[in-house]
């Protein structure tokens, strides 16, 4: 009769937990050395990022988005802009707006400070099949929700707002 180990549910969903705390810590030191490569301050890598996953948009869009103080945007994009990183523009719908893009060029030398860690990526999901990567990414994305939910949670009860710089 052979032996099998049944799934303790609490064990695991603490384990899941317990990971997610250590990926969020690990991806946070990757930020930071990414943004000390490029001598940038972390809201700043920050910010980019923004942009570059959501397209151009206006300073106060930008701030919430990053979850940053619309007065600390300034600073932000004056930095990014000298540095060569973004370039305001005129809002086409508003003549007094302005709106903010990533300068595309430069995607390459981002990239390739992540490329250890996408590589790491690549090989780490050839081991699962479609399904189980279908699996991962429901449960990554319902995951990104929850963290998404709880944050406005927190900006709605005041207990957080956003984040000086």
């Amino acid at each position: 009769m052979s032996s099998v180990v049944k799934p303790n549910r609490r064990k695991t969903s603490t384990a899941i937990r317990a990971s997610l705390r250590e990926l969020g810590l690990q991806l946070s030191l990757l930020n930071h050395r990414v943004s000390a490569q490029l001598e940038l301050r972390e809201a700043d890598l920050e910010c980019l990022d923004v942009l570059n996953q959501r397209g151009p948009l206006g300073p106060g869009a930008l701030a919430r988005a990053a979850g940053l103080h619309p007065a600390t945007m300034t600073g932000v994009l004056d930095r990014l802009e000298r540095a060569g990183w973004v370039v305001r523009e005129r809002d086409p719908s508003d003549r007094r707006g302005i709106i903010v893009q990533a300068v595309r060029e430069r995607g390459g030398e981002l990239l390739a400070l992540y490329s250890g860690m996408n590589a790491s990526m690549t090989r780490l999901c050839a081991g699962y099949d479609e399904i189980e990567l279908a699996v991962i990414a429901d449960f990554l994305a319902r995951t990104t929700e929850a963290g998404r939910a709880a944050t406005a949670a927190l900006a709605a009860d005041g207990k957080s707002g956003p984040r000086p710089r």
